[in-house]
């Protein structure tokens, strides 16, 4: 059932005037480390990686695992710093503000 909310969700067209951002992983590392976007807006991450990773926020967002040369997004709906990690290398942080 989870999974039919994650497709409903992602399906959703982006509201008026939202943008699209990228957040690139490659070399364990989330790259930028910090992205602002404004509510509503779509965050993409890539794995460009060899590994799968996950963008997993305590209350927010959990990608699940993206596999190696693949990609997941989220549309930003709250508000707020999200600090996020990949479950898999605890090591690799992030962070989400979402205004």
């Amino acid at each position: 059932m989870a999974t039919l909310g994650f497709l409903l969700a992602a399906a959703l067209p982006l509201a008026a005037g939202a943008a699209t951002h990228t957040v690139t992983i490659e070399g364990m590392k989330f790259v930028p480390d910090t992205l602002t976007v404004k509510k509503g807006d779509r965050v993409v991450w890539k794995n460009k990686d060899v590994v799968p990773h996950t963008a997993t926020a305590k209350r927010g967002f959990d990608s699940r695992s993206i596999a190696a040369g693949r990609s997941w997004s989220h549309v930003a709906r709250k508000p707020g710093r999200h600090d996020y990690v990949c479950s898999f290398h605890p090591g690799m942080k992030a962070t989400l503000v979402v205004q």
